[in-house]
């Protein structure tokens, strides 16, 4: 048969042949669902089989499905489901209800993946995994994602949402959920902070522009373009300040509360705030708020000391779209001055009114506050005053018992650092704290994990320091941020590169076999940060020669993706004496990929996010390349999107990158407005640029608007981009 895989929703009941060389699957689910969840599979595919036996007992039959030619890389994906399953059930008491659960991976595909009801339909690169095709962060996002569907299956389909305006009552608690997972499967503190990075990028640039919308929507053209980054990650946060404000004790009361009310209904979010408020006897109407107030609050503090009285105050306030105050919860300790040691444990702080003043008695000195720990309400803190203490800030990078905030206070130097740089006004005593607190992370030898020590000593990303600023120069931004960590680079070089050999040494030591467990993971991810800094020293020809023996090096003898992607990063920006060893390594990894579709995307994605001065002629070439096309919404994100978010060439003052993006999306429209739509909102925040960049891509936008015929998705983005 053509395609002898059949297969559909629920339970299998009987198969078999019928006349004409046909044959049939008969299907049926048990449970009731609504249509968004019904599927159907027919197709040639390969699979791997596997069972799990669920606490009380029963055998389910797992089956992975894929093009044949990827069955061997499906293996990582089934442990995952295992795991997610096991987990479900300790966490949440929450027990998988058919005997079979079926994936199937798919090329083409728009989204992520989908949760239909025993019949999960994934995108490749959200399920296959090898050592010699998949990086980490792949490992990562195939355990989170295939967490998340599987989770799904009871915040989702078992209870599901009254209609679209909910959707986040099902995506925002099962990211939640993945989120959790990931971080019992790894490290909380290493999951937590690259969560709020990927918010603070994504979500509250989302938030700061003209698709800004509530975690519940109140209107939209067309639904798909509202599975954002709000309702998904924002949504998220809602859910975990429950966890925080509740405890994980209370949260899994409201949760087992929720699931018995409406197990096999279809609810909304406020359905969801009942269950969390009575399960646990308190007052959550206010918390409401959180769900129709657009935009991302800010929460500015001020703190004093009475040494007469040993009372440290803290006074909060907020900001926010919303009318009336917000629920923020702000969890918070205080460090002592002198000795360094905790002496107000995290406390969660409940900000309900406009400004609100906290006191700490009975403390025997000054203390130093840590505020908004493991990052406790989605909001930007600020001081009062205008101007953060760096003091306080290298103090807490040292001192802070908080993972996150200690996290944090060193980023917030590096930020302070570069925003001087951009100014032309470096400050020493600034440059020495940011100075002191990379060297002493860096040859620290008890750090218990090397994600936190690798995070600590790189500087925030573009898009996270743009969201500090009032208007954005991508182009000044990327140079002061890499003049900052040149400098670093030039100051510590031998440290660095010290560091870097006795990392090589341990895993060479190791025998090259590969693992994704926490400390493989973090060893590599601190080795590739180094190699980032010593490839970043590159004025002279000379040291053009060294940065590119040096990553060819790694380049040729990695064992895993993840430090020949590396190193092919650090090759893809080299220019002059670089330039030979970059090609070379660009073709090799070509060939090597052998026509793999997931490894030719990175070799596009690779080359899109090049910090080169003719980056944007290069991504003109490639799409002209026999292996690129708009078709296929993986190769045309791993070029086009990604080149969305190379900011300065993205954002050259010419306009032609614009120019360039805005005719795509015109031709993309034609065959895939999901994906059009998704790469037009890259044109849409013009009023946070210079009036020069704004007017480009207002006209981008104009052209685009004007456009007969155009697709639902895309007109509601560019005519809201237009307001």
């Amino acid at each position: 048969a053509d395609y002898p895989v059949l297969l559909g929703n629920g339970n299998l009941m009987e198969s078999g042949d019928s006349e004409n060389g046909r044959h049939y699957s008969v299907w049926s689910d048990p449970y009731p669902k609504p249509s968004y969840l019904f599927c159907i599979v027919a197709g040639n595919l390969g699979s791997i089989r596997d069972t799990y036996k669920t606490s009380s007992g029963r055998t389910v039959e797992l089956e992975i499905f894929s093009e044949k030619e990827n069955v061997s890389k499906l293996d990582y994906a089934m442990e995952s489901l295992k795991t997610a399953m096991k987990w479900d059930e300790d966490k949440f008491g929450l027990e998988y209800d058919l005997d079979l659960y079926n994936i199937v991976a798919v090329n083409d595909f728009n989204m992520g993946a989908m949760e239909n009801k025993g019949l999960n339909v994934f995108n490749t690169a959200y399920v296959l995994a090898d050592p010699a095709t998949a990086t980490d962060i792949d490992y990562g996002r195939v355990e989170g994602v295939i967490g998340h569907e599987y989770f799904h299956n009871w915040t989702g389909n078992r209870v599901t949402c009254r209609d679209w305006f909910q959707l986040t009552l099902k995506e925002g608690l099962t990211v939640f959920r993945d989120q959790e997972f990931s971080g019992d499967m790894g490290s909380n503190a290493v999951k937590r902070i690259e969560d709020v990075r990927g918010l603070r990028g994504r979500q509250f640039n989302e938030d700061a522009g003209p698709m800004s919308h509530p975690i519940r929507p109140e209107s939209y053209i067309n639904m798909d373009n509202f599975y954002t980054a709000t309702v998904y990650s924002k949504g998220a946060e809602v859910i975990r300040m429950y966890n925080t404000l509740l405890t994980t004790t209370g949260f899994r009361k409201g949760m087992d509360l929720y699931f018995k009310r409406h197990d096999g209904s279809a609810v909304t979010c406020d359905d969801f705030r009942s269950a969390m408020a009575d399960a646990n006897g308190v007052d959550l109407d206010q918390f409401a708020l959180w769900y129709s107030t657009a935009g991302t609050p800010t929460v500015t503090y001020s703190s004093s000391y009475d040494a007469e009285s040993g009372t440290f105050s803290l006074t909060l306030s907020q900001k926010s779209n919303s009318d009336d105050p917000l629920h923020i919860p702000v969890s918070f300790g205080l460090i002592d001055k002198e000795s360094g040691k905790e002496v107000v444990p995290t406390k969660i702080l409940e900000l309900k009114e406009e400004t609100q003043t906290f006191d700490f008695p009975g403390l025997k000195g000054d203390a130093v506050p840590s505020i908004l720990r493991d990052f406790s309400a989605p909001v930007k803190l600020v001081p009062e005053s205008g101007t953060v203490d760096e003091s306080a800030l290298a103090f807490l990078a040292a001192k802070d018992t908080d993972g996150f905030n200690k996290w944090e206070s060193g980023q917030k130097l590096f930020t302070s650092l570069i925003f001087q740089t951009m100014e032309g006004k470096q400050s020493e005593q600034t440059l020495e704290y940011v100075n002191e607190a990379f060297i002493q992370t860096l040859q620290d030898d008890n750090v218990s994990d090397y994600s936190i020590q690798a995070y600590a000593l790189t500087p925030p990303t573009e898009s996270t320091l743009a969201e500090d600023l009032d208007v954005v120069d991508p182009v000044v931004l990327r140079k002061s941020r890499g003049a900052v960590k040149k400098a670093i680079a030039r100051k510590y070089q031998t440290e660095i590169r010290a560091k870097y050999d006795e990392l090589t040494a341990a895993m060479e030591a190791e025998g090259g076999e590969f693992k994704v467990d926490a400390t493989s993971v973090g060893r590599r991810r601190l080795r590739n940060v180094l190699l980032d800094y010593l490839c970043s020293i590159k004025e002279t020809a000379e040291e053009q020669k060294a940065a590119a023996e040096l990553a060819t090096a790694q380049f040729d003898a990695a064992t895993g993706m993840t430090d020949k992607m590396a190193a092919l990063q650090a090759l893809a920006s080299m220019d002059g004496e670089g330039a030979d060893a970059r090609d070379a390594a660009l073709q090799k990894f070509y060939d090597d990929a052998n026509g793999d579709a997931l490894v030719l995307d990175k070799w596009f994605a690779v080359q899109a996010t090049a910090d080169l001065p003719d980056v944007l002629d290069r991504v003109k070439a490639l799409t002209e390349h026999p292996d690129f096309t708009l078709s296929n919404p993986n190769r045309c994100r791993s070029l086009i999107f990604i080149f969305t978010m190379n900011a300065a060439p993205f954002h050259a003052e010419s306009g032609e990158g614009y120019r360039f993006v805005g005719g795509i999306v015109a031709e993309l429209d034609k065959i895939n407005p999901q994906v059009s739509s998704r790469v037009a909102g890259k044109l849409i925040q013009w009023k946070r640029y210079n009036e020069e960049r704004g007017q480009l891509m207002k006209a981008e936008l104009e052209k685009l608007v004007s456009m007969k015929p155009i697709s639902d998705n895309l007109f509601e983005v560019v005519s809201r981009g237009l307001k």
